[in-house]
């Protein structure tokens, strides 16, 4: 993924006001990313834990959405698969939900997705970071497959989104 900036994340979101763009948290720490291990770069808010945003450049462009996080509950103990990089997780996965964009968005409709709860699916298919033993089912893909596969569910997620 090719580095983005502050201003650069806040003009892409597709779901949010112009407004709510400028005053969420961006991460201070863009510099320091590992920007080309990268599929989108994902965060939660450190004031809002149940807020997260992800930014990812489809066809040239940036595209941010602001998510909501579902609330931690006894559910979350039991193994689940992120649907975005196929990474099961022991409580580490959270059903995300982002307003739609535009009009529909403005009326409440929302989509959501199981997606990894720190929002690093792109460390866990390229084996950077370790969700645990299970976490990885064995598939006779190659790494670039796998890379592939995730970006296409992450543009099948904007793609609802912005539909």
């Amino acid at each position: 993924m090719k580095p983005l900036t502050e201003q650069e994340i806040r003009a892409a979101f597709v779901n949010c006001t112009k407004g709510e763009a400028k005053r969420l948290a961006v991460p201070r720490d863009l510099a320091d990313r590992p920007w080309e291990d990268l599929d989108y770069l994902g965060w939660r808010d450190p004031q809002a834990p149940d807020r997260a945003y992800l930014a990812v450049e489809l066809d040239g462009r940036p595209k941010a959405l602001a998510l909501r996080s579902s609330t931690s509950g006894s559910w979350q103990a039991r193994r689940s698969m992120c649907t975005m990089c196929l990474t099961t997780h022991s409580g580490g996965v959270s059903l995300m939900v982002a307003p739609k964009a535009g009009r529909a968005g403005q009326q409440g409709n929302s989509v959501g997705a199981y997606i990894c709860s720190d929002l690093s699916c792109s460390l866990y298919v390229r084996g950077k970071r370790d969700a645990g033993v299970g976490a990885r089912l064995p598939e006779t893909i190659t790494l670039e497959e796998k890379i592939g596969r995730t970006v296409a569910n992450l543009a099948a997620f904007v793609a609802k989104v912005t539909g």
